[in-house]
């Protein structure tokens, strides 16, 4: 009877640490973590407001860094997209850091996002912080 048991409760203790192992996994930007109106509406926002600086093409220029490709991709790699926001937001654009709303700086991520190649889904890129720390940025689809 104690060995039924001790079985039982072992099952059950691997069955929850295998569900919490999978709940408790982080979305990457290839799970389709934006939405294709979103990446639209930054396209708009990049062309006015980033395109000066980083190029029309996201190629970069003497004056800003490239935000596709592989040196891009391998700086931000492993990193939090909430830590990408926080970067953006806070320092963009050079000439007004802060002064796009939140919405717009998620737009703006999302249209880098789907020129770096990353799917577009079915929810919105958020605008705050604190859901973007569940989204890590991998330079490999996996």
């Amino acid at each position: 009877m104690k060995f039924k048991l001790a079985v039982v409760a072992l099952v059950g203790i691997a069955v929850a640490g295998a569900f919490r192992a999978v709940s408790a996994q982080e979305k990457t930007q290839w799970d389709g973590v934006y939405t294709a109106e979103q990446a639209k509406r930054g396209e708009a926002v990049y062309t006015d407001v980033c395109s000066p600086c980083h190029g029309p093409d996201l190629a970069g220029t003497d004056l800003a860094p490239a935000l596709t490709g592989a040196d891009f991709a391998m700086n931000w790699n492993d990193m939090k997209i909430a830590d990408f926001f926080d970067r953006v937001s806070q320092t963009m654009p050079l000439s007004s850091p802060g002064s796009l709303a939140a919405q717009q700086y998620a737009d703006v991520i999302s249209f880098i996002l789907q020129k770096s190649g990353a799917p577009a889904g079915t929810t919105e890129l958020p605008s705050t912080k604190e859901p973007l720390t569940s989204i890590k940025f991998v330079a490999k689809k996996p």
